[in-house]
């Protein structure tokens, strides 16, 4: 079982459990209900037109699922693909309603409890900052961890894979 950031055993209203992955030399969580599945790197089918951190689909048991390279999306240095590179594919809440969603991450880190106590706001950085897809900031095992907030990043990015909205790179400092 998973131990929130005192090490302790808890699960109440006022925690939630949270993937942690890696992405250069951050790292970075969402929640775990939103998770389907973590998989293996896997070639996708690319999409002409697409912003270039959208890498392309992949079809999921007959379902098509747009891909997104999040080293990409948070202008960081490009990286290659090996064996601990994967896919996260998770559920998220658009506008239209629930969607697959993948995102290549370098590395799945770990499951873990998070208080809502210590959960710190994001930083304000400026008006045309990453912090508006922050949920917050919290450290873990003395290391901090910038919580996302999927539906609003993920759910942007659906749209804008429609045309119908910008998807320059979000800064790669933002937390």
């Amino acid at each position: 079982m998973s131990t929130n950031t005192t090490g302790e055993q808890q699960h109440g209203p006022e925690s939630r459990q949270v993937l942690t992955f890696i992405l250069g030399n951050e790292t970075y969580g969402v929640d775990i209900l939103r998770v389907q599945e973590i998989r293996g790197w896997t070639a996708v089918t690319k999409i002409p037109h697409a912003p270039a951190h959208v890498l392309g689909v992949l079809n999921l048991r007959g379902s098509i699922v747009p891909i997104v390279d999040l080293r990409m999306r948070f202008a960081l240095e490009r990286a290659e693909y090996t064996a601990i590179t994967v896919i996260i594919v998770m559920s998220v809440v658009t506008p239209s309603g629930r969607r697959d969603f993948g995102v290549v991450v370098d590395g799945v880190s770990d499951v873990v409890d998070v208080n809502a106590a210590e959960v710190k706001p994001a930083p304000d950085l400026g008006e045309r900052s990453a912090t508006e897809y922050l949920l917050g900031l919290v450290t873990i095992a003395e290391r901090m961890v910038v919580l996302l907030d999927i539906d609003r990043l993920i759910g942007r990015e659906l749209t804008a894979i429609g045309g119908s909205e910008d998807t320059e790179p979000l800064a790669a400092d933002a937390a």
